[in-house]
């Protein structure tokens, strides 16, 4: 098992932290925000030592600079109370991806957006949008840098090649939900996942994702597979792409639709992931106003 990343992704650099646990042996990646101002090494100083004992594995600055904190086999105190999948306290078995971004802002005035911490930054000048989804709530959203989104792909991948027993890519929003909201909507993580773990689809289904309307989560559906469960796929086709099993009777939003290979498929949100569903096991559900 891989410890220190620099040698097997060039460019890493290793910085210990102070706050480092006993060993592990890493099941799942956890991605965040540092929630924090951008200056080029300033979340990674607070991150390498300070008084709330928080440490993590990795910093990626705007720039994509990576800066290692903890051996991969060694834990680092970076999810907090959470849960994956029915197993607690994630630090025991994830490595911890920072990424630096001031994290969900408020509206200061028609052109500012204002971080927690107080400094404000022009809308305009950062490409920040205002965005709601169940996950994360209603705020505004600095876009992720090309550079970090690349060094995060790259890092993935290096950590995949060299941990064996890496199986998954998830967020702190999803181990911690209600409590965290990180990282932000703007971060493209199915396309991160898609990348690491494989496309098995022919090209023309590829393209015709990208060309089919999205309803906004406004149209729900329910499972229908009395005494069985519903496989959600990565892609619309039976491909070996499965990523969960969703039991009868679950009501889901919707995506947006499509037609593949002569079948109608939907893409639905299930457990924090998307994910497309047959969509003759998935009926159309109508919610009605209670009577006065």
């Amino acid at each position: 098992m891989g410890r220190i990343i620099d040698g097997i992704l060039q460019g890493v650099t290793f910085d210990p932290a102070r706050w480092t646990g006993g060993e592990i042996e890493p099941d799942i990646i956890i991605l965040h925000d540092t929630a924090s101002r951008l200056g080029r090494g300033s979340a990674a100083r607070y991150l390498k030592s300070n008084d709330r004992k928080v440490s993590v594995h990795f910093v990626i600055e705007r720039d994509g600079t990576i800066t290692q904190q903890v051996r991969t086999d060694r834990r680092a105190n970076h999810a907090g109370t959470s849960t994956y999948h029915g197993r607690r306290n994630c630090n025991r078995f994830s490595i911890g991806i920072e990424m630096v971004n001031p994290g969900k802002m408020t509206r200061r005035s028609d052109d500012k957006a204002q971080a927690w911490f107080g400094q404000t930054f022009g809308i305009a000048d950062h490409g920040i949008q205002e965005i709601s989804t169940p996950e994360h709530g209603h705020g505004l959203w600095m876009p992720y840098t090309e550079a970090q989104i690349a060094s995060v792909i790259d890092l993935c991948q290096a950590l995949f090649n060299d941990i064996a027993s890496l199986r998954d890519i998830t967020t702190h929003w999803y181990v911690s939900p209600g409590r965290k909201v990180d990282p932000g909507p703007l971060f493209p993580l199915e396309q991160l996942r898609s990348i690491i773990f494989g496309r098995d689809e022919p090209r023309d289904v590829d393209a015709a994702v990208d060309t089919v309307l999205y309803s906004a989560g406004l149209e729900y559906v329910q499972t229908h597979t009395p005494g069985d469960t519903l496989n959600l796929r990565r892609w619309p086709s039976f491909n070996p792409n499965v990523i969960a099993t969703i039991p009868h009777d679950t009501i889901l939003p919707v995506l947006r639709r499509g037609v593949f290979a002569g079948r109608q498929w939907v893409c639905v949100l299930y457990g924090g992931r998307e994910g497309w569903v047959l969509a003759s096991y998935a009926d159309p559900v109508t919610f009605k106003e209670a009577s006065p």
